[in-house]
């Protein structure tokens, strides 16, 4: 029987290259992200592919209705999840904490904190019944330092990073692994959500140096889940070459 991985913000990104690295190693696949479209386009691909079995479900992280109903509401045979990757974040604008919105905070706080919550909460009992398992966490170089106008983003990572070490204190005599992986500057359509669809805007962040690709998080997260049983990662920073800190960066 193949493992299975649960990748939650699967539609682009790091999480469809997740996606693409877990099904060409033979995993089967529970992908969620809030595009049906996206979704099922991916599951197709994925299985004509790799010839793996791949259950797509459509709901939005931040409604903890919708992860609990969505995630519960798959058949018994899905639940034996192997690898939990809580993916789904995003950050919104890029203003000092005096002009920030209210509503950008309550986005990235529900969506990087609760969200990766709900689905832990509800995969990890999995796992407990199970027996075994694996909680990957996305985390960011922004959980390990702040940096100007990043203020509430950097406060989810943070939390991220905390939470992670929690997961791991409490899940150690279940015997269910957990580890985080914290990237620096990735070129994906992360600045283009943080700018509100400004490609221009988005793509001056990666202007003058070459940033990590989803893929290079996706293979890095497959070296952590494919270790021995006897070994857990704990906590990952990975960066560009050209990027030293959140803030020290060599253009060109």
């Amino acid at each position: 029987m193949a493992k299975i991985a649960l990748i939650t913000g699967a539609t682009a990104g790091i999480g469809e290259a997740c996606a693409h690295t877990f099904a060409r190693e033979g995993y089967d696949l529970i992908l969620t992200g809030r595009r049906m479209d996206r979704l099922e386009k991916l599951a197709e691909e994925l299985n004509t592919r790799y010839n793996v079995e791949v259950a797509v479900s459509s709901f939005d992280i931040r409604s903890r209705e919708q992860v609990v109903s969505n995630l519960e509401g798959l058949p018994a045979q899905w639940k034996k999840v192997d690898v939990l990757i809580n993916n789904a974040g995003l950050s919104q604008g890029l203003d000092p904490i005096d002009k920030g919105s209210f509503d950008d905070w309550d986005t990235m706080v529900d969506t990087n904190i609760k969200g990766l919550l709900y689905a832990s909460k509800v995969v990890s009992n999995w796992m407990i019944t199970n027996g075994s398992g694996h909680i990957v966490n996305l985390g960011s170089i922004a959980g390990k330092e702040v940096y100007p106008n990043g203020n509430v983003y950097c406060a989810t990572k943070h939390a991220v990073d905390a939470l992670n070490k929690g997961m791991r204190a409490d899940l150690l005599p279940h015997g269910i692994k957990v580890s985080a992986i914290h990237p620096g500057m990735v070129e994906t359509e992360f600045s283009e959500v943080r700018f509100k669809g400004d490609k221009e805007k988005a793509k001056k962040v990666y202007d003058g140096f070459e940033p990590l690709r989803a893929q290079d998080i996706a293979e890095t997260i497959w070296f952590i889940a494919s270790r021995p049983a006897h070994v857990n990662i704990n906590d990952l920073l990975i960066m560009p070459t050209a990027q030293a800190s959140a803030t020290n960066i060599f253009r060109k």
